[in-house]
């Protein structure tokens, strides 16, 4: 099975200067837990992960507790947060490629890309469980 078979290609992608606050939005709104982050160019730059963002936010966000250093830090731009060293996958690699990548280098997501490195999907690790699950459900009921 090939990771183009699998891929989420819905991307939700925001630029290195969106803000934190941008980011909480869209992973409370959206059912999220791996953003891709653009250049200029619409080109990978980088990954941020739902739990990424809420390490670097304050428990008081959004209570009435919240502070002025809270407000200030929401406006923190992603690419002072984002992961930059990433592994991505090409649509023809095999899953068995991918839950390599996933295993050998201790990732979450696979962002996929085009030749250019432009955005195409993603495929996390909850996908790769997912169609085990459904492949052992089916060997199950073919007993």
């Amino acid at each position: 099975m090939k990771i183009e078979n699998l891929m989420n290609r819905k991307l939700i992608t925001l630029s290195m200067d969106s803000t934190l606050r941008k980011a909480k939005e869209l992973f409370e709104s959206n059912t999220i837990h791996h953003l891709l982050i653009t250049d200029d160019d619409g080109l990978l730059a980088g990954v941020i992960t739902d739990r990424d963002l809420y390490k670097h936010l304050s428990p008081t966000v959004g209570t009435s507790q919240e502070t002025h250093r809270d407000t200030a830090l929401m406006q923190k731009k992603l690419h002072q947060i984002m992961a930059r060293n990433l592994i991505t996958a090409k649509t023809q690699q095999s899953l068995n490629e991918a839950v390599v990548l996933f295993y050998d280098n201790h990732i979450s997501c696979l962002p996929v890309v085009d030749k250019n490195n432009k955005p195409i999907g993603i495929i996390t690790w909850r996908d790769i469980l997912k169609v085990l699950a459904l492949q052992y459900k089916k060997k199950l009921t073919a007993r």
